[in-house]
């Protein structure tokens, strides 16, 4: 977790730089209400993984010191093997969080952007209960829980730089390590790049188990997933395929087709299921990205908005230690309540403008009564500030609706 920490200003960084050579070569790989929604999903899965990851690492840990086959010295070499063997275990996670329902669910978070630039690497699931499982055979080994998170966050940091379109193909390292040009196919849904490249740092697992697949300079990707989200809700992202198993399995009539509906090959549905609720096969020739039109002024909210929640999120990660748990709950809990929001302004519904006249309201009263930091107090108090004069700019910003129009389309109405 510290690493992620960590690393988390150079990713902006790196973002930046993205933005920057955007601008320079005029390419469209960005979209505002894209990237944060994939933002937004990487602060929920940080909230989200303080909590979730406590019981997996409790029996890693009970594993490692009741049943380890032997002790393993912390030297270098056995620190490469770790990193080495981390990734291998990491390939077959990935690998079943393609190819089985119930991992599927979890894992379609990170697919689910129809654009692919650095924000979609920090497009995080929130779910992922049961990938712990994977790694267990490291405790077995005797691999120590510290080693075992070390290693796992570099794993997650390197993988971060190869979410770009920028970067062609590089030559012999595209043999090797997991390269922005292969992880490009992995994220596309294109027939023939379907499932394939599932390394998260060494590309090797997939060639030496059949499921590589090279970038081909006449098959441009398609980003996203078969069942589009047409969302830019964070926390409905982590949930649609978690319905839509649900909803199967409880319309099958065969009690064992209800539980193959999880552990069954990814988009297998039952027959009688199938049937009675068909659902359309995505026709790529026809494929448009989702999309909502936003105003300068919306952008320029949404992203401010982003920031403070972020803030907040990060003032958690650092100090969840040393708070209560309720405390932790609410915190997390407006983080939640702030992206879901947000991503409601960014599909246009009215209602969601209400909210956030009446949600930054209450940060600033909350920033004047509730005890925090001096510094977070300022922040959350000019942040809310700043965001109700943006609100002002977003309201006048909105087009105008010609009431005469209205009302002669009510009388038109009324009349048929």
């Amino acid at each position: 977790m510290t690493i992620i920490l960590y690393a988390i200003p150079v990713f902006f960084l790196l973002i930046g730089i993205e933005l920057l050579m955007e601008k320079r070569r005029n390419t469209q790989y960005y979209r505002v209400n894209d990237a944060i929604s994939s933002l937004s999903a990487g602060v929920l899965s940080r909230m989200v993984g303080i909590f979730k990851s406590l019981v997996p690492f409790t029996l890693y840990i009970l594993v490692y010191e009741n049943a380890a086959l032997m002790t393993l010295p912390e030297t270098l070499w056995v620190w490469i093997i770790a990193f080495v063997l981390y990734d291998f275990f990491y390939y077959w996670n990935h690998r079943f969080g393609h190819e089985v329902s119930l991992f599927w669910a979890s894992h379609v978070v990170h697919h689910s952007s129809e654009d692919y630039n650095l924000t979609t690497a920090l497009r995080q699931t929130s779910g992922g209960f049961f990938t712990f499982i994977f790694y267990m055979p490291m405790a077995l080994l005797g691999f120590d829980p510290v080693m075992l998170l070390t290693v796992g966050a570099l794993n997650l940091v390197y993988q971060f730089w190869v979410h770009t379109q920028h970067i062609g193909k590089l030559g012999w390292l595209e043999w090797i390590l997991v390269t922005p040009s292969n992880h490009r196919v992995h994220h596309a849904q294109n027939q023939i790049y379907l499932d394939r490249n599932y390394g998260g740092v060494f590309i090797i697992w997939d060639r030496l188990f059949g499921s590589f697949q090279d970038e081909l300079e006449d098959e441009k990707p398609i980003y996203g997933v078969r069942k589009a989200l047409h969302s830019w809700n964070p926390f409905w992202a982590n949930l649609q395929i978690y319905s839509q198993l649900i909803k199967d399995s409880v319309h099958t009539k065969k009690w064992s087709d209800k539980v193959r509906v999880w552990f069954g090959r990814t988009g297998w549905r039952p027959a009688d299921v199938s049937a009675a609720y068909p659902i359309t096969p995505v026709d790529l020739t026809q494929f448009t990205r989702f999309d909502t039109e936003l105003t300068k002024a919306t952008k320029v909210y949404v992203i401010v908005q982003y920031v403070l929640t972020a803030i907040v999120g990060v003032y958690l990660m650092m100090n969840a230690t040393n708070m209560a748990i309720v405390t932790q709950l609410l915190v997390a809990s407006y983080v939640i309540a702030s992206s879901v929001n947000v991503a409601w302004v960014m599909e246009n519904r009215s209602a969601a403008m209400r909210i956030e006249w009446l949600k930054n309201s209450l940060v600033m009263l909350a920033s004047l009564l509730v005890y925090m930091p001096q510094w977070l107090s300022a922040t959350l108090f000019v942040g809310a500030l700043l965001s109700l004069c943006l609100l002002v700019a977003v309201k006048r910003s909105q087009p105008q609706v010609d009431q005469s129009s209205v009302s002669q389309q009510d009388s038109l109405h009324k009349l048929t």
